[in-house]
């Protein structure tokens, strides 16, 4: 008996070690398509078809004018601008707002609501003329091809946006942009071809 006690107690019993939970496996989630970026804003411009523009817009002059209330100051812009095609027909236009680009807006469409079409011969005017409006006179005379436009910058915007290619011009009097545009104005609307002429005093041209 003895010796059955110290053999059991010289072999000592192994604990069962309980097995480890297996984890579970879950399926890899599937890839989302990419999206396209860069897409059109809702409401956006990208979304209004844009079609070739019939007529090119120059800002001649912005204007400034400040009103001093109990609050500060208060500003409100105004927009000289000229419109053409550069095939004879030309229009101007003057566009009062609170900010500079309403004011832009208002300036181009007044522009071609005023179009009118100017006598071009061969890139460049038919005869001499003299425009005037108020103070301010601006001469205009034909010239031969490759000169180019030698003009100040307000009547430089009408001439070019007119269409005419080679030009000499001289202004007097009134350095004021409206009125130097307005006599540009002037001048280009006097203009008569020689079959306008013969036309209005019943010749014929051999």
């Amino acid at each position: 008996m003895e010796d059955n006690k110290t053999e059991q107690s010289q072999t000592p019993e192994t604990p069962e070690i309980p097995e480890a939970p297996q984890a579970e496996v879950r399926p890899e989630p599937q890839a989302r398509p990419e999206r396209p970026r860069g897409g059109p804003r809702r409401g956006g411009r990208d979304q209004r078809e844009r079609g070739p523009q019939e007529f090119e817009e120059t800002v001649v002059k912005i204007y400034r004018c400040s009103k001093v209330l109990k609050g500060g100051r208060r500003f409100s812009f105004a927009a000289l601008v000229v419109v053409g095609d550069k095939k004879g027909r030309v229009g101007l236009g003057y566009g009062k707002a609170n900010e500079v680009p309403p004011s832009v807006e208002k300036g181009v469409s007044s522009a071609k609501k005023n179009i009118h079409t100017v006598q071009i011969v061969n890139g460049t005017l038919p005869h001499e003329v003299m425009g005037r409006f108020g103070a301010a006179r601006v001469f205009m005379k034909p010239a031969s091809a490759g000169t180019g436009i030698i003009a100040g910058a307000s009547v430089k915007a009408v001439v070019e946006a007119a269409g005419v290619k080679n030009i000499l011009t001289k202004s007097y009097g009134s350095t004021n942009p409206k009125n130097l545009v307005k006599a540009a104005f002037n001048g280009l609307l006097s203009l008569r071809t020689r079959e306008e002429v013969a036309k209005l005093r019943g010749v014929t041209i051999e």
